[in-house]
């Protein structure tokens, strides 16, 4: 019988989906090769996988993936000799796992063809995917808190892989208005056994607050966010000291400084949800001695610096790893306000259902795309970036807005559509998505982006 929570959903596909998993895994008490995709979301994922075979005692190789890659997991599948977890990723390579003779279980909430109905899969396959079970992966459960599901359903031990359950829901946004659905029940519960704490506070997160408001990303504040002279000069007139530790302000302060940045941002049009998060309810990690948006951070910087591995072994313990993460996250932050600055500046390029820009810092610009569409862009276009290499493949992310996704926005379906009329392959969330294309594909990809955005605009604009 299976050890986890088996009535958190009463859909039976849930139960049955996770204990095919279950029983895969302890059947095969041996290495393990765990893929993963390498942003927060998918290296939190990794994290939670590893120490759950770490506490059943078997090896494992975690593997990340670098993008929407295909022909690489391909070959992965065929040089490794055993069986195989997929986290945040491989729920469009189905057909590719269905030819495979050795276990694979694959854990993803992204959508596939076909969802909520997956294809006949050989016994020896395993798919768990929330969208099969009526839970919404776009904002309801990430790749890390699945994963964190499933090590619970292994062995209820694992309830201590909270830290790294939010760690990845963060990074998705998904706690964005505060967590919902799954995602809520699992943080609650992990709360009543101790390992969170809900606290009040400030998402201003450094040595003091000079630092922590000029180094602020998330929220990005125009005027203040990258400029540590008018971050300085601001905290002053509100009678803060900026070299204070924020966790050092009285709930007066704390409530006061709060209130001033709020309405900076709701002067600078910031739409509600986004200009509500520098204050409110946190989650604290008692075991790491921090908020859980920090423990994100830091694993998010290690992935987008090209170590995921890194801030994996942070998760598994090695201290140096942490060292390195810190050193990692702080080269993030700035690399985030430098392109965040020069959106601020220079602006966007726009067509008629669209803006997009292009990045030079490319494992940041799907970040930087993010939070350019929460701070700095209107709210009516979903915004698309590019980061060009020479004749490497082009990388793109894109963001929306979940109201635009209420409205028909379907980003996944975009890239998908456009990358393959250029030769590319695209693929992900209807909020955020992704896509590899061709070099030099640049403006026919963002031909067939346009008219695909205008077709799902088409039925909103019919009924306004």
């Amino acid at each position: 019988m299976a050890s986890g929570p088996e009535r958190f959903v009463s859909d039976p596909r849930y139960s049955e989906e996770f204990a095919k998993a279950r029983a895969l895994v302890l059947g095969q008490p041996r290495r393990w090769r765990v893929v993963y995709h390498y942003d927060g979301d998918g290296v939190a994922a990794a994290s939670a996988a590893l120490r759950g075979f770490a506490r059943l005692g078997y090896p494992a190789q975690a593997t990340p993936l670098f993008g929407v890659e295909r022909e690489r997991f391909a070959e992965i599948a065929r040089n490794t000799p055993g069986p195989i977890l997929l986290t945040d990723t491989g729920a469009s390579w189905l057909d590719l796992v269905a030819g495979r003779d050795q276990p694979i279980v694959i854990l993803d909430h992204h959508r596939y063809p076909g969802v909520p109905t997956p294809p006949p899969l050989p016994s020896h396959v395993a798919f768990v995917n929330p969208l099969d079970w009526g839970v919404d992966g776009m904002n309801e459960l990430s790749a890390a808190t699945l994963t964190w599901l499933f090590t619970v359903f292994l062995d209820p031990a694992n309830w201590d892989n909270a830290p790294w359950g939010l760690s990845g829901a963060i990074h998705d946004r998904q706690h964005v208005g505060g967590f919902r659905g799954l995602n809520a029940t699992l943080a609650e519960e992990a709360a009543r056994q101790g390992l969170l704490e809900r606290r009040r506070g400030l998402a201003l997160f450094g040595r003091s607050l000079g630092d922590a408001l000029a180094g602020s990303v998330d929220p990005y504040v125009r005027g203040l966010s990258g400029r540590p002279e008018q971050a300085i000069a601001f905290l002053r007139e509100l009678g803060l000291d900026p070299g204070r530790r924020p966790t050092e302000l009285s709930p007066p302060e704390a409530d006061r400084l709060t209130a001033a940045i709020r309405g900076r941002l709701e002067r600078d049009r910031v739409l509600p949800e986004f200009a509500s998060m520098i204050g409110g309810e946190r989650w604290y990690v008692p075991s790491l001695g921090l908020d859980a948006e920090e423990v994100s951070n830091l694993q998010n910087a290690t992935g987008r610096a090209g170590i995921p591995g890194v801030g994996v072994a942070y998760a598994l313990g090695d201290p140096r790893a942490a060292d390195r993460a810190r050193a990692t996250e702080a080269d993030w932050r700035t690399g985030l306000l430098r392109g965040l600055r020069r959106i601020e500046e220079d602006g966007v390029r726009a067509m008629a259902s669209l803006r997009w820009f292009e990045s030079p810092e490319m494992p940041l610009a799907g970040t930087q795309a993010g939070l350019a569409m929460n701070y700095l862009l209107p709210s009516d276009l979903p915004v698309f970036v590019f980061s060009e290499m020479g004749a490497a493949p082009t990388k793109v992310s894109a963001r929306g807005l979940e109201r635009q996704v209420a409205q028909g926005l379907d980003l996944a379906s975009v890239c998908r559509a456009a990358a393959g009329e250029v030769g590319g392959e695209g693929g992900g969330h209807r909020v955020a998505s992704g896509a590899t294309i061709p070099p030099g594909a640049r403006d026919r990809f963002l031909e067939a982006a346009n008219r695909e955005l205008a077709r799902q605009r088409e039925p909103r604009e019919a009924a306004a």
